[in-house]
């Protein structure tokens, strides 16, 4: 088995405890509202959101799809870091760790331009409320 592992970094105008609340504490009641026209809902129906907790994301239907192949892929990790810049946003480090099955084959150039994009993407849109809505 072979491990693939990528670091990536990306800045965001938010502070790292805000971050840490949208990403970490309340998922369910804020990804609705940052990322409304995708997702419907978000629930925990098994554990407490510590490791090995299963999350039901229900997406808006017809404006979300996404194709899984792992045919090659044991287990993928992620470990995000939310570090302070001194003008109060943060750096959003993350690290992807990729287990490969066998002598199974993964594309690194393409995990990372797809995975990369999605994670900027949904960091912007995470900024973009908490910069509309500096309360929440």
């Amino acid at each position: 088995m072979g491990v693939l592992t990528l670091e990536t970094e990306f800045p965001v105008n938010v502070s790292p405890a805000k971050l840490f609340r949208a990403f970490c504490l309340e998922t369910d009641t804020l990804m609705p509202k940052i990322l409304p026209e995708y997702i419907e809902s978000s629930e925990i129906i098994e554990g407490d959101g510590g490791p090995g907790t299963i999350r039901k994301i229900t997406f808006v239907e017809g404006k979300f799809l996404m194709l899984w192949k792992f045919a090659e892929v044991e287990k993928v990790i992620y470990e995000n870091k939310f570090v302070p810049t001194p003008e109060g946003g943060s750096i959003c480090k993350r690290t992807s760790t990729y287990h490969i099955k066998g002598d199974g084959e993964v594309n690194k150039d393409n995990i990372k331009d797809v995975y990369g994009k999605k994670t900027e993407g949904l960091l912007k849109a995470v900024e973009a409320y908490f910069i509309a809505n500096p309360d929440a």
